[in-house]
């Protein structure tokens, strides 16, 4: 078994942490979350750009029309992810920040994965699971006590 999924998996969400931390530092330079937001992704549409070119990815014909309309809007949800924790990352703090953030992520993905919706392969909620859940929420509430 390969764990190199499982290591990538972990240091993109490590860099979450760090990219919240120098969103909010754009964000207090500029004055605008939405701003600071669109900085964000101008810069990672031009890295994207270069990664891309660089790899030979090539845009198929007619493949755009094959995106179901929902798909689209994932890039929404992405923006609204960078310009919020922009706002509340400072205000939560780093681990209490990404701790909520990856509740709503685990109860998300719970819920996707035992309906098998957009994309992902229909995996049942167990008990294991919800005890797994249950003991993240715990974790959660121990993480922002003070």
């Amino acid at each position: 078994m390969s764990y190199w999924p499982h290591v990538i998996a972990a240091l993109v969400g490590a860099g979450l942490t760090v990219q919240v931390g120098m969103n909010a530092t754009v964000r207090l330079a500029i004055g605008s979350p939405v701003l600071a937001a669109i900085v964000n992704f101008v810069i990672g549409l031009a890295a994207l750009a270069v990664v891309a070119v660089a790899s030979g990815a090539r845009w198929t014909p007619g493949s755009a029309a094959a995106v179901p309309a929902w798909a689209w809007l994932g890039g929404l949800l992405g923006a609204a992810y960078v310009a919020a924790t922009m706002v509340v990352g400072p205000r939560l703090g780093a681990a209490a920040l990404l701790a909520l953030t990856l509740t709503g992520q685990m109860v998300a993905g719970l819920l996707v994965d035992h309906y098998g919706v957009i994309g992902f392969p229909q995996s049942p909620l167990t008990p294991a699971r919800l005890i797994g859940a249950a003991l993240l929420v715990a974790g959660v509430l121990l993480i922002m006590r003070r």
